[in-house]
């Protein structure tokens, strides 16, 4: 029998990419997939996908949705919020879609595959018999992080509201990059005020306690990258870097779980420019600069004076100044990351630092201008610049912008640097080699789905 696979993402679209490619993945290899979605964000995803929803064959990777319990105007970028209707009103709702869809009898579920952030999925599965595998979206050295959150109180390192203590804040300093940012914000990922923080804490605390419910613990991570993080906790096992398929090199394929619709004009403009001459500027699905910093992005990227593609979200609200030129570049809404990073047009990549970001940057060879938001943003950052030394961060000024003057000695910097270029095309081959045939990754990846199949024979016999 077909195992079925039942998918929880955690609604964000960088948690929702690497979990889309593991699911592709299992499909691949003869499993049937079914995403949960939110209702809000299964919508986006649907309508993202045009035509493509039309050949997608729903017998193989299905895309299925819940309540997410907010109402029209709630943050559901606010983690607090967003895990506190998790816990209270998701579980019932999964557990009524299992029940409707083992009615039907077509796909009885044999595993559910949640990110660690949606934990609470497995106690749902365990109530129908049915195993649990959590995926961590993120580096492996983050996951150490918040699975040593209570051992990181108990030593007096935080405090249970989440909150740095007092003699941790005398020992740490931390740059955001673009603005000096309080440790005690930093460290609960920018989420508001102390009640908020401590939801966060409670609600990260209750997901790890979730892990012995997993079979596996799987991580989009490699050995090559973080093996001192690995090792430090053998059960994590890493199956990244979790990229779109390898024979996915039409320029006219759209990707699959993306929040907004991808501009693939920006490919055909790509093929008009010189080899190593575009700057890649990408910020992610959650990254919000104010209006002045908005400005001096816009201003250094026409001083450089060299073509630039530029992501701009269709929910950005900021105007661009009147003196923005923007005669070399293109500006899109969306874009297919990995194929515009894999262009040999593309010389480097400005980013926010997000962990997918730097995955597809890193198996790409192109190097990293650093202008990270939030979070973990900061950790990746000092990663790419300090351990790995294929990237340039920038430096602030006093009112905590980054200047177009900044942007523009930065671009000229990394691009001069022909050692920095040869360190990320030795890292690209390090990264990849763990994904193709008889690498660590790969063959982490292929003992898993071996044994999901092994499982699903198990489970229908």
């Amino acid at each position: 029998m077909i195992p079925t696979v039942l998918v929880l993402p955690y609604p964000a679209q960088g948690h929702i990419n690497p979990m889309m490619r593991l699911s592709q993945k299992l499909v691949e290899n003869g499993c049937k997939v079914i995403v949960v979605n939110t209702d809000y964000d299964h919508k986006r995803v649907v309508s993202s996908m045009g035509e493509q929803q039309h050949s997608l064959d729903e017998s193989l990777l299905k895309f299925v949705s819940i309540p997410d319990g907010l109402g029209p105007d709630d943050d559901r970028n606010d983690m607090g919020k967003v895990g506190e209707a998790m816990m209270n009103i998701w579980p019932p709702m999964l557990e009524k879609l299992i029940e409707d869809i083992h009615l039907k009898g077509d796909n009885r579920i044999s595993l559910i595959i949640a990110e660690l952030c949606m934990g609470w999925a497995l106690d749902v599965g365990t109530k129908f018999g049915i195993k649990g595998t959590l995926l961590w979206p993120a580096s492996a050295a983050l996951f150490a992080l918040v699975y040593n959150l209570p051992k990181l109180i108990d030593d007096g390192i935080i405090d249970s509201d989440g909150g740095l203590t007092p003699t941790t804040k005398k020992t740490i300093h931390i740059s955001q990059g673009m603005a000096e940012m309080d440790p005690e914000t930093f460290f609960w990922f920018n989420m508001g005020d102390t009640v908020n923080r401590t939801t966060v804490l409670k609600y990260l605390m209750q997901c790890t306690q979730r892990l012995n419910l997993a079979e596996w613990w799987l991580c989009n991570t490699a050995n090559e990258l973080e093996d001192g993080p690995l090792s430090s906790i053998p059960k994590l096992v890493p199956i990244g870097p979790l990229l779109t398929s390898h024979d996915d090199t039409i320029a006219t394929t759209k990707s699959i779980g993306q929040y907004w619709e991808e501009d693939l004009s920006c490919m055909s403009w790509l093929d008009q420019q010189p080899r190593d001459s575009v700057l890649y500027v990408a910020f992610g699905s959650f990254t919000h600069f104010d209006q002045n910093q908005f400005n001096e992005l816009a201003l250094g990227l026409d001083l450089t004076n060299r073509p630039f593609l530029w992501v701009v979200r269709q929910d950005n609200k900021r105007v661009y100044p009147n003196e923005f030129l923007g005669s070399k570049g293109k500006i899109v809404g969306w874009a297919p990351q990995q194929k515009v990073l894999s262009h040999p047009a593309v010389a480097c990549f400005v980013t926010h630092c997000g962990w997918n970001s730097i995955l597809e940057g890193l198996s790409n060879g192109v190097p990293f201008l650093c202008l990270p938001y939030v979070g973990d943003h900061i950790y990746n950052k000092t990663y790419i610049c300090d351990e790995l030394k294929v990237g340039l961060g920038f430096d602030s000024e006093k009112n905590g912008l980054v200047s177009r003057m900044e942007l523009k000695r930065k671009v000229e910097h990394l691009l001069s640097d022909e050692n920095m270029k040869s360190r990320s095309l030795e890292l690209k081959e390090k990264v990849m080699n763990t994904i193709a045939e008889g690498g660590q990754s790969l063959e982490n990846l292929n003992s898993f789905v071996k044994w999901v199949k092994e499982l699903g024979s198990t489970f229908y016999a």
